[in-house]
């Protein structure tokens, strides 16, 4: 599998940046089923694989594009669960979102004009 050049994001990780951000304005912070659950209503999916939110969450808060933490146990006694993993999308994050849309903007403007153009006739 060849590697991605570094910077670039997997689409899965635009859209935890970018339901991330939705869902820290209202709340503060996310937490992963909740960011799943978000993620689908979306786009009308069904929930992403455990294991594919949770590996793509801890190597973005690896890279520095989110924070963690372990909420306080006190919530999660009161609602008789587990203690939730809370993160919320870093100035690193936020950034990294706005420059992917920004690429995407651009080739998507680019495409529009290639479209747009009169094609050549092919000479023999």
């Amino acid at each position: 599998m060849p590697r991605r050049r570094p910077g670039a994001l997997l689409p899965l990780e635009l859209d935890i940046l970018d339901a991330g951000t939705t869902l820290q304005a209202a709340d503060g912070s996310f937490f992963g089923f909740g960011l799943a659950r978000a993620i689908a209503d979306r786009d009308g999916s069904s929930l992403l694989a455990h294991g594919t939110l949770y590996k793509a969450l801890t190597r973005m808060a690896t890279a520095g594009l989110l924070d963690s933490e372990w909420e306080a146990p006190e919530p999660a006694e009161a609602e008789g669960r587990p203690r939730r993993r809370l993160y919320r999308v870093t100035a690193a994050g936020a950034t990294a979102l706005e420059t992917a849309r920004r690429e995407a903007s651009v080739r998507a403007a680019d495409a529009a004009a290639a479209a747009s153009r009169p094609s050549r006739p092919v000479t023999a």
